[in-house]
C-alpha cells in the first residue's frame, strides 16, 4: 500500500475548513497489526529490523490493542527531540545500520517513536473512505482508550503517539518556529485517504531558514548553482540549489557566471565571490543545506557581508518577542563559548530542561559578564520581565516559573548561567524527589564521590530502588530518587537520606563524613543529607555551571560512573551531540515516580528508629 502524500506550498491555506497538524522529519511508514506486526517504509520496505523498539513495545503492551486488531495506522517513525522537532540526522544513521547488536543498543538508549496521525482500519473495518475529521475523531478515541499520548513527548516511554490536529494555525505556527520544527501540513475537513496520491488536500509549509551568501560555481551536467559564505578569508562551501529561481533568472544567472569565469574544467565553471543570493533551506545536514531554494537576490550585500558567523546565527529561528542582544558576547574564554552558542544550547536542551524547571521556584544565578565578571544571585522577577514570564508569590518573592522555551530563552538572554530549584513542585506538600549530594572537599578528590556513588548503587539495587545519578557541574555528584507526588515528608525522607549516609561512614569512615564544618572533614567527602529539606535547592539537570570550563550538571549513566569519569568532559559545546549519540540518562525519570516502591524500605526504617 502506497501511502498518500502532501504538497509543497509556500502559502498557507486558511479558513473554516483547514486542519494544522506538525510535520515531523522522519521516515514514513504504515504500521499494520493483524496476527502479526508489519512496519512498512514508504518504498514497500520493511523498517521492524532496523527499529525493533516499536515492535517489543507494541507487543509488551498487546492487551492495550487486542480488541482494536486488526488496525492499519498512517504516520512518521522519529527520532523525536522535542514536541514539534524530529532530528532527522539521527533517523538517518539508523536508517543505515545493520549491526544488530548496534541496533539493539540505539533501540534500548536511543529508542525511536511511530508519531500517528492518521487512522486506516480499525477491528478490521476501513476508515479510508471516511472524512479526515471523522477518521481523526476516531484515531483520538483510540489513543485515549489504550491511554497512550495523544500529543508526541520525547519523554515518555511510549513509543506510539498521537499528532493532534489544531484549528489555530498561528498557534502552532509559532510553536514550530519556537522549536526548530520542520513545518506543518494543512489537511482539508473532508479528504478521504487515497492510496499513493500526491494531493493538494494535504498541503505541507516548511520553516525554512534563511542565508545571504554568494555563488562560487555553476555545475554543468546538471545545472546547480554552488554557494558559500566567507569563514575568516576564506570561502566555506554550504551547498548548492537548482529550484526556487524563474527560467529567466537562471538563465541571466548562468550569462553573468560565464561571463566572469575565472577557471573551468569539465565538471565546473567557476567564478569570484561577486553575486550575492539569499537562499531558505531547512537545516544542515552533514554540512550542507538541506531542500535549499533560493528566495531573491541580494544586489544590496557584498560578500565581505556573506559570513558564517551569520550564517550560523540565522541556523535557528528565534521568535519574534526574543530579541538576542549582543549575539557574539564572549562568555567562556577556554572552551571559547558565546552568547549565540549559550542561547542554541538551551534550545536544543530545552526537552531534557524544562521538564525540571516546571511549575517549582526558580532561583538563577546570572552572570553578566560571563566568566569575565561577577555573578550574582536572582529570586525575585524584575519588573521589566515581558508578559510571557509565569511567576508566583512565595514568602514575599515573586519567583520566575520557567514552565516554557520563551521564558528559558529570555532567561538566557538575560545570562542566567544556573538554574536552582527546590525538591518540589508548586503543587506538592512534600518532597517530589531524594537528591544525596556528593560533594568532595575539591575537584581534585572527585574519586570520593565517584565511590560514594558506586556504594550508594549497590545499596538502591538490593532494596530495589531505581535512582539517577548527574554530575554537579562543579566538583561532585548527585543522586536521585523520584518519588510519588505527595506521599512522603520531608522527615520520611530524612530517615532514608540519614540512613545512606550512616551506612558509608559505616564502611569507609576514613573516606566520607557528615560533618558540617568544612575545618573538621579532614579531607573526607561530605554527604550533606540536611541539605534535603524544605526551601533548599539543587541545580538542575543540564544546567551550566558558572566555571571556567563551562561545565553542565550532566545526567550520567550507571556504567558512566568509573575512575575514568571527568566534569570537565561534559560541556556546553558538546551535550546536545551526546545525548544524539548516546541518549538522556534521565528518560524514565518522571514514569519512575509512579513505579518507585519506596514506602516498604521507610517503614523499616521507621521500626528501626
Amino acid at each position: 500500500m502506497k501511502p498518500m502524500l502532501p504538497t509543497l506550498t509556500f502559502d498557507v491555506p486558511q479558513g473554516d475548513n483547514w486542519n494544522y497538524e506538525v510535520k515531523y522529519d522522519g521516515f514514513r511508514a504504515l504500521l499494520f497489526w493483524d496476527k502479526e506486526i508489519k512496519l512498512i517504509s514508504r518504498n514497500g520496505n520493511s523498517l521492524l529490523e532496523i527499529f525493533p523498539e516499536i515492535k517489543l513495545y507494541l507487543e509488551k503492551n498487546n492487551e492495550l490493542f487486542k480488541e482494536f486488531l486488526p488496525l492499519v495506522l498512517d504516520g512518521e517513525l522519529v527520532y523525536l527531540e522535542n514536541e514539534y522537532k524530529a532530528q532527522f540526522s539521527s533517523i538517518q544513521v539508523r536508517g543505515r545500520m545493520r549491526s544488530e547488536k548496534k541496533i539493539l543498543e540505539k533501540a534500548l538508549h536511543h529508542p525511536c517513536r511511530f508519531l500517528v496521525f492518521d487512522l486506516l482500519s480499525l477491528n478490521g473495518k476501513s476508515y479510508r473512505d471516511k472524512h479526515y475529521v471523522d477518521r481523526k475523531k476516531a484515531l483520538l478515541k483510540l489513543f485515549e482508550d489504550c491511554h497512550l499520548p495523544t500529543t508526541p513527548n520525547p519523554a515518555s516511554t511510549n513509543l506510539i503517539q498521537l499528532i493532534p490536529a489544531s484549528r489555530d494555525y498561528q498557534a502552532v505556527w509559532e510553536q514550530v518556529v519556537l522549536h526548530d520544527g520542520e513545518g506543518i501540513v494543512a489537511k482539508q475537513d473532508t479528504n478521504q485517504w487515497e492510496e499513493g496520491k500526491r494531493t493538494t488536500l494535504w498541503l505541507k509549509f516548511k520553516n525554512f531558514k534563511y542565508v545571504s551568501c554568494f555563488v562560487t560555481a555553476y555545475e554543468k551536467s546538471n545545472g546547480y548553482f554552488y554557494v558559500g559564505v566567507y569563514k575568516d578569508t576564506n570561502i566555506y562551501p554550504i551547498g548548492q540549489f537548482l529550484f526556487g529561481i524563474k527560467p529567466e533568472e537562471k538563465q541571466a544567472l548562468f550569462q553573468i557566471i560565464k561571463e566572469n569565469k575565472t577557471n573551468e574544467d569539465d565538471r565546473f565553471i567557476f567564478v569570484q565571490p561577486a553575486i550575492c543570493l539569499e537562499i531558505k533551506y531547512l537545516e544542515l545536514y552533514d554540512e550542507q543545506m538541506r531542500e535549499p531554494h533560493f528566495e531573491r537576490f541580494r544586489f544590496d550585500l557584498s560578500p565581505e557581508d556573506c559570513t558564517f558567523d551569520k550564517f550560523v546565527h540565522q541556523q535557528k529561528n528565534m521568535p519574534q518577542d526574543i530579541d538576542v542582544t549582543h549575539p557574539d558576547k564572549p562568555l567562556w574564554e577556554k572552551p571559547s563559548v558565546k552568547k549565540i552558542d549559550f542561547i542554541r544550547y538551551l534550545q536544543e536542551i530545552s526537552p531534557y530542561l524544562l521538564p525540571f524547571l516546571h511549575n517549582r521556584l526558580l532561583t538563577v544565578i546570572r552572570y553578566p559578564h560571563g566568566m569575565f565578571g561577577e555573578a550574582f544571585y536572582q529570586k525575585n522577577c524584575p519588573d521589566y520581565a515581558p508578559n510571557f514570564v509565569q511567576t508566583t508569590l512565595h514568602e514575599g518573592i515573586n519567583y520566575i516559573v520557567c514552565n516554557n522555551l520563551k521564558t528559558l530563552l529570555w532567561l538566557g538572554n538575560q545570562l542566567a548561567f544556573e538554574f536552582h530549584i527546590p525538591f518540589q513542585t508548586l503543587s506538592s506538600h512534600g518532597p517530589s524527589e531524594i537528591v544525596l549530594d556528593l560533594d568532595p572537599p575539591s575537584r581534585k578528590e572527585f574519586k570520593l564521590a565517584i565511590k560514594a556513588a558506586q556504594m550508594i548503587k549497590e545499596v538502591l539495587d538490593h532494596l530495589n530502588l531505581t535512582g539517577f545519578v548527574k554530575t554537579s557541574g562543579n566538583k561532585g555528584l548527585q543522586i536521585y530518587l523520584p518519588l510519588p507526588e505527595n506521599e512522603f515528608s520531608y522527615d520520611d525522607t530524612r530517615l532514608f537520606t540519614e540512613f545512606i549516609a550512616e551506612y558509608l561512614i559505616s564502611k569507609a569512615p576514613d573516606s566520607f563524613t557528615i560533618e558540617r564544618l568544612k575545618k573538621n572533614r579532614q579531607n573526607k567527602l561530605y554527604i550533606d543529607y540536611i541539605q534535603h529539606a524544605e526551601g533548599k535547592t539543587i541545580v538542575a539537570p543540564y544546567s551550566a555551571r558558572g566555571n571556567e570550563t563551562a561545565a553542565l550538571a550532566t545526567p550520567l549513566f550507571w556504567d558512566e560512573v568509573t575512575d575514568e569519569l571527568r566534569m570537565e568532559d561534559f560541556t556546553i559545546l558538546n551535550m546536545v551531540k551526546r545525548i544524539n549519540e548516546k541518549g538522556d540518562p534521565f528518560q524514565s525519570y518522571f514514569e519512575t515516580k509512579e513505579k518507585q516502591n519506596f514506602s516498604p524500605i521507610l517503614e523499616f526504617l521507621k521500626q528501626k528508629k
